[in-house]
């Protein structure tokens, strides 16, 4: 009896298996490791470390590519990047009103920001770096989504729930005299909101999941343009008719916050936004659009919100003290050391009786905040001298005119948050999460030259093998 072989197939719930294992493990994973993820290392005290440590694998596959790519330009990163390093060379040096003498904490302070530089960079390359078929731009405008929604969750329950705080499992086991750091026990203490006195009374401001409230502002802001692509897009599906309730929602948060620099930001996004759509023929959605802003604007005045945005205009509190700062920090730059600037930061000698830097209202004796901080652009000033804050804003500024006459909407997401965060850094730092986004929005706009000929190289393609003739 003759036997006829049968091929057998995998079983399906293998097969799904498999395909489930290759997407985890396929390019890209770092990134849903990281937003994903995102809650639990808050609650475990991990999120600002965890960009990069999923640095490492996103170098590790660049190392082991063929051939490297870089966005035009890049020099002028490459370049602040030297800078940024040289100006380490002056971190034990005195700056002009500020506290004098030197200290060793200005080299973790100063290797921390470097981090900071260095995953951002490598997170830029990864990203740009991969194809359209092993990264959809389309999946990581979704994350960027979800980090929204995230942020968004984050920011009612600072205004539900204003005086939750817990230690995370970081905090308990690192020793005391390392946990109970101010500044460290600020990136692993988890809280869902910073109460300050900002109304003449103790108002609490939303923060988590990050961990102050200005971080929580330019977060929103930045993931906001890709939550508008992935689920107001053709291909939203289910989330295409829930946009605009979440977006009612965000208002809450946005208000309660009492974030200027937030509220200005939002202002030049919705004016980018209806503009943008305008020139590209979508007359309809910039109805919708101005529809929408109509409809929010009522709901804030006919609300308990319209009473807490007048009564923040009407305490301005910080306004002389930001003054104060930033003029003292440039003015001490330009004094001493323009070119390289001081390498980070310095504690302020004196006060400017202003309760911007304090905990409590009029605490004349409180000390101001550190010079280069309060907003990203006294930071570059006063850390790396006018010429790397040149070179920083150059570069970003050479991509926004480089790409500002696409119409793709991933380049008109990222020229929103190119836009919004040139707005802000007066008042908001980027280092961080916010600018791992910025250089995420960068890497979806670069991929339109990337599937186009002619990339620019960053290292040569390895030399094949030639068949004898």
């Amino acid at each position: 009896m003759s036997v006829i072989p049968v091929a057998v197939e995998p079983r399906p719930i293998e097969r799904s298996t498999r395909v489930r294992r290759q997407a985890l493990l396929g390019p890209g994973w770092p990134l849903t490791v990281i937003f994903i993820g995102f809650p639990l290392w808050w609650v475990l005290g991990l999120s600002v470390f965890i960009f990069p440590v999923m640095a490492v694998p996103m170098l590790w596959h660049l190392v082991h590519r063929p051939t490297v790519h870089v966005p035009k330009g890049f020099g002028l990163w490459l370049l602040f990047l030297v800078w940024m390093f040289a100006s380490s060379m002056v971190l034990q040096a005195d700056a002009p009103g500020a506290i004098p003498g030197g200290s060793l904490s200005r080299y973790a302070t100063f290797a921390y920001r470097a981090m900071w530089y260095l995953t951002v960079t490598i997170a830029l390359l990864y990203v740009g770096n991969l194809s359209e078929r092993e990264l959809p731009r389309r999946r990581v405008a979704r994350l960027l989504a979800f980090m929204f929604m995230v942020t968004l969750v984050g920011g009612m329950l600072g205004v539900l729930l204003p005086h939750v705080e817990f230690k995370s499992l970081l905090e308990i086991a690192l020793p005391g005299s390392i946990a109970h750091n101010p500044y460290v026990n600020s990136l692993i203490h988890p809280s869902f909101a910073q109460i300050q006195q900002v109304l003449g009374y103790e108002s609490p401001r939303p923060s988590a999941p990050f961990t102050y409230t200005n971080t929580w502002g330019a977060n929103l802001i930045y993931y906001l343009p890709f939550f508008l692509l992935a689920w107001g897009g053709r291909e939203a599906g289910w989330r295409r008719p829930l946009a605009p309730v979440v977006l009612a929602i965000a208002l809450i948060p946005v208000v309660v916050s009492l974030n200027r620099g937030l509220w200005i930001g939002l202002g030049v996004a919705v004016i980018y936004g209806t503009i943008r759509l305008a020139m590209v023929g979508r007359t309809a959605a910039v109805g919708l659009l101005v529809g929408g802003i109509v409809a929010a604007v009522v709901l804030i005045l006919v609300s308990p919100l319209g009473e807490i945005i007048s009564l923040r205009l009407q305490h301005p509190n910080s306004n002389q003290g930001r003054e104060n700062l930033s003029g003292l920090t440039v003015s001490s730059a330009y004094q001493a050391s323009p070119i390289i600037g001081f390498g980070s930061t310095r504690n302020v000698q004196g006060n400017f009786n202003s309760i911007a830097g304090g905990t409590g209202t009029g605490c004349n004796n409180c000390s101001p905040p550190a010079m280069g901080t309060q907003g990203d652009l006294w930071r570059l000033t006063f850390s790396y001298g006018f010429i790397g804050a040149g070179l920083y804003l150059l570069f970003f500024f050479r991509q926004l005119f480089r790409y500002l006459p696409s119409r793709s909407p991933y380049v008109s997401a990222g020229c929103c948050t190119f836009l919004t965060s040139f707005v802000i850094m007066f008042v908001y730092d980027n280092l961080g999460p916010q600018l791992f986004t910025i250089m995420l929005a960068l890497a979806l706009m670069w991929r339109e030259d990337l599937e186009g000929p002619e990339p620019s190289p960053l290292l040569a393609p390895r030399l094949e093998a030639s068949a004898p003739a």
